[in-house]
Order: structure tokens, then C-alpha cells, then sequence
């Protein structure tokens, strides 16, 4: 009789099995579906580059292991990307939703490793359609490959504690090494895993036996390159990023921070990070368990840091969004356990919102007419090409032999939707040592081909045009759609004044 029970139980068993889904294949449909439409979105966008987007492009013009304000990866991307479908503007923003579709599918790896395939492939799907990812999606920023880089290392982490392969410490150093030439916010990570390893007895020995070096050197050894050049360099990057921080210390700007701490309701999604404060408070109240709190570890500190950057000058909503990999796969069990409806409202609101914002740039010039310009952000992507097209036709016209500009975002918005011609773009220097990369790359000197082009978008200051011994107005055009101003001016400037 007991074989014969077996026997009759088996095949329950196995249709019971046979109905489970495959939540890998599922996972491939839905991120395969997601990416389909981000790319065709990035194809059809109406936007201009973005002047972080055009700087970044430039970079990649000109190859090197480091530049004034980032590292170098987000250069090589583009260079990659645009040496296999050239130059428009959806080949330079190709490289964001595919990397974000991979960032996705680890995330889903490493909540597979904590959990099981379901609790992976929902938290893939979260992270996949959180508002920030799904906004950031259409553009190319070094957020993008700097999440990429995250998520892979923290499933490296995640099974190297678990199975102490040297094999994992590998990965892991490889992947930190190219955070970190993607964005210095990388260096986060090895707090997360300090902590990590400060709580958790499996953790510390994960680092044993060489492991925990073996991954510090191989990373050590990925940026190394950047440092030298950094040496080469006066530091550059670390000055510009220091200066970035700014911390002016007392008085404290309580506004400042619960901006920042507001901004993650949309950035993240306003029931996730809800649910991701209560879970937080309570692990502070009553402790937590693991793997909650390795995912607690690898998200918290990084919020908590940047919010007290925000008390003592500012923060940008993105400073904190290596946070949101181990964040989206902690809400994403806490609520399918306890609050299964709640996160279904959440996942639908997140779906109808990453249609809205594919779908925002394709029809940009009209939606940029709504409301004022300077509270509009469509208008911080439109105009750039027809005030770089009023600059070379007013070049051509007047003899110019070069263009001056006054500002980074000008210049490097010029050197992309004027790479076509052979006029050089050089920028007024703003004092003895370069505050960015063109000022460091492409200053202007007496040496520069004259008669100059000036193109402001300011009122001129008279330190440019009183250098000169003809300062000539030769026209302004107003355009609209460019923010924060909105009249480009453009003056005839030769023989400098010694």
C-alpha cells in the first residue's frame, strides 16, 4: 500500500509543478516587452540632448581614462553605441534602457539568491517600472551604468556570503572596479558591505581566506587608470566632486532634506517608499532578520548619508539611487507577503506612469506649450538645435573663423549640434584654473582664429566684450522653448586688447 500511495500522489505532485510558472521566461517577456518599448520611445523622442547628455557625448569624441567632473565610463558607452549607429540623438541615449533591462535581470539573480524565483522576478519587475529608472530610461547619465555595475555586485555579494566561491570575490571586484569609473558614488558600496559584514557572522567570513583582498585588489586595479590620470590631472574629478558636496555647515537646511527625502516618494514611487520608511523603523524598533537586513544594509545607509547632505547644502533626488536595487526587492517581499493588494495598486501605478514618461518625449513640442517654460521640464531638452543653427547661419554670414560661448551648457551643446561643421567651439575662461572640462580642453586663448562668433544667452558681461577692440552686436533671436533663458545674442569680437 505505501508504494501504491506514492504512486497515486506523484503525478498531483508533479501537475501541481507543471502549473508553477517560469519566472525566468516571464522575467525575459517582461523586460524584453519593457525594453522594446523604451527603445522605440528613444527612436520617436522629439527632445534635444540634454546638455549633460552633449558633454558626455563630447567626452567621447575624445577618449581618456578620466574627465574634469566624472569618470570615464559613460563616455566609452556612447562612443561604443554611436560606433555602431552613429550620431542622432536615440543613439546616444540607446545604451540607458538596455542597460537598465540588465541591471533589472540582476536584481531578479540576486533576490533569486535570498529568496526564490517568484520573489525574483517581481522584484526585477519592480525595479524595472520604478519611476525614476522608467524617467532616467530616456536618457543616457552615469546613474545608468553606475546601477548596472551596483546590482551586479551586490549578486556577487550575495552569493559569495552564501557560498564562499573565490569566483564571486572576482566578480565582485570587477564589477565595483567599474562603478566607480562609472560614478564615485560606487565607493558606497563597500560601506554597505562593511556594514553587512560588522552584523553578520556568514559575512565575515565571506571576506576570509583572501576573498575579501582578492576583490579590493581586482577593484583597486579596474580604476586604477583614472587615478593616474586624476594624479596627471590635479585631481580634478575628486575636486569637482568634493565641490559638489559643499557642506557649509550651520545653519542646517531642514527644507533642503525634506525635499530630498520627498523627491524619493516620486523617484521610487510613493506606496514603495512609504513601505520601505515603516520597514526601516521597524528593524530600528525591533531588530531584523536575514536576508532583510543584508537588503536594509545595502539601502538605508545611502539614504540616511544623503539626506544629512542635504541638511548641511543640498541634494540632487538621483544621489541616492544605489539605494534602490536592494530597496526594490526588500518592498517587494515585505508587500507581496503582507500587503499583496497594495502592491499590485503600486505595480500598476508604476505601469501607467512608465507609459506616460516613454510616451512624453514623443510628443515634446506640444507638451512643452503647456503651462509656464520655466516650470516645464520638456523645455530643458528643446530649442538647442535651432539656436546652434542660428549660430552657424550668423558664423557664416559674418566671416566668423570660431565660436565663443560663455558656459558649459552652451558649449557642449554647440560642439554636438555643430559637429557637422569645421567650426572650432572654445569657452571663455571664468578665472586662472579651469571650473570645467572645456574650460580645461578648449579655453579660449589669443591664439584662437578670429574674427569670434560670441553666442550668450545672458546678458553679455562686459570682462568678454571690453577684451576686445571691435565688440560688435550682430543680432539676437528669441527661442522660446530653450530654458533658462530664452534670447540667444550674438556679437562679433576681434583684435584683443593686450
Amino acid at each position: 500500500m505505501p508504494a501504491a500511495k506514492a504512486t497515486e500522489t506523484a503525478p498531483l505532485a508533479w501537475t501541481r509543478a507543471s502549473r508553477e510558472p517560469d519566472y525566468r521566461v516571464w522575467l525575459i517577456i517582461s523586460l524584453g516587452a519593457l525594453l522594446v518599448l523604451r527603445l522605440l520611445a528613444v527612436v520617436l523622442a522629439k527632445t534635444d540632448l540634454f546638455f549633460d547628455e552633449a558633454q558626455y557625448w563630447a567626452w567621447s569624441r575624445d577618449l581618456a581614462f578620466g574627465y574634469f567632473s566624472k569618470p570615464p565610463l559613460i563616455a566609452w558607452i556612447i562612443r561604443s553605441a554611436t560606433s555602431v549607429c552613429g550620431n542622432s540623438e536615440w543613439c546616444v541615449r540607446a545604451p540607458a534602457p538596455i542597460l537598465y533591462a540588465v541591471t533589472a535581470a540582476f536584481v531578479f539573480l540576486a533576490a533569486r539568491a535570498l529568496y526564490d524565483d517568484r520573489i525574483g522576478f517581481w522584484s526585477g519587475i519592480v525595479f524595472a517600472t520604478l519611476p525614476g529608472v522608467a524617467f532616467s530610461s530616456g536618457l543616457i547619465s552615469t546613474d545608468v551604468p553606475l546601477l548596472a555595475c551596483w546590482s551586479i555586485a551586490l549578486f556577487a555579494w550575495i552569493r559569495l556570503v552564501q557560498s564562499r566561491r573565490m569566483a564571486d570575490a572576482i566578480l565582485m571586484g570587477a564589477a565595483l572596479g567599474l562603478g566607480l569609473l562609472a560614478k564615485y558614488a560606487a565607493i558606497y558600496f563597500l560601506l554597505c558591505a562593511g556594514l553587512d559584514a560588522w552584523r553578520d557572522k556568514e559575512a565575515r567570513s565571506a571576506l576570509r581566506e583572501g576573498r575579501g583582498l582578492a576583490a579590493g585588489t581586482i577593484a583597486l586595479a579596474v580604476v586604477a587608470p583614472n587615478l593616474l590620470w586624476n594624479a596627471a590631472h590635479g585631481f580634478a574629478t575628486f575636486s569637482h566632486t568634493a565641490a559638489n558636496a559643499h557642506w557649509r555647515g550651520a545653519p542646517i537646511h531642514v527644507g533642503a532634506a525634506v525635499d530630498f527625502l520627498g523627491a524619493q516618494f516620486g523617484t521610487f514611487g510613493p506606496i514603495l517608499f512609504a513601505a520601505f520608511i515603516v520597514i526601516a523603523r521597524a528593524a530600528f524598533r525591533r531588530g531584523c532578520e536575514q536576508p532583510e537586513c543584508r537588503l536594509l544594509a545595502f539601502s538605508l545607509p545611502m539614504l540616511m548619508l544623503i539626506t544629512m547632505q542635504a541638511l548641511f547644502s543640498r541634494a540632487l533626488a538621483n544621489w541616492a539611487a544605489v539605494a534602490y536595487p536592494a530597496a526594490a526587492i526588500l518592498v517587494a517581499v515585505v508587500l507581496l507577503r503582507a500587503r499583496p493588494r497594495l502592491f499590485r495598486i503600486s505595480l500598476g501605478l508604476h505601469l501607467v506612469a512608465a507609459l506616460v514618461i516613454a510616451l512624453a518625449p514623443v510628443f515634446a513640442p506640444n507638451l512643452a506649450k503647456l503651462g509656464q517654460p520655466t516650470s516645464n521640464p520638456l523645455v530643458r531638452v528643446l530649442g538647442w538645435r535651432e539656436v546652434a543653427t542660428a549660430a552657424q547661419e550668423t558664423a557664416d554670414m559674418q566671416g566668423a573663423k570660431a565660436i565663443l560661448t560663455d558656459d558649459r551648457e552652451a558649449t557642449a551643446e554647440f560642439l554636438y549640434y555643430l559637429r557637422n561643421t569645421s567650426l572650432p567651439v572654445v569657452v571663455w575662461p571664468r578665472g586662472p584654473t579651469p571650473l570645467d572640462h572645456f574650460e580645461m580642453t578648449r579655453p579660449y586663448t589669443p591664439s584662437t582664429p578670429q574674427p569670434l562668433l560670441y553666442v550668450t544667452l545672458r546678458q553679455a558681461p562686459k570682462s568678454i566684450t571690453e577684451h576686445f577692440s571691435t565688440a560688435t552686436m550682430v543680432g539676437q533671436d528669441s527661442f522660446p522653448t530653450v530654458a533658462p533663458a530664452r534670447m540667444a545674442r550674438f556679437y562679433l569680437l576681434a583684435e584683443p586688447r593686450q
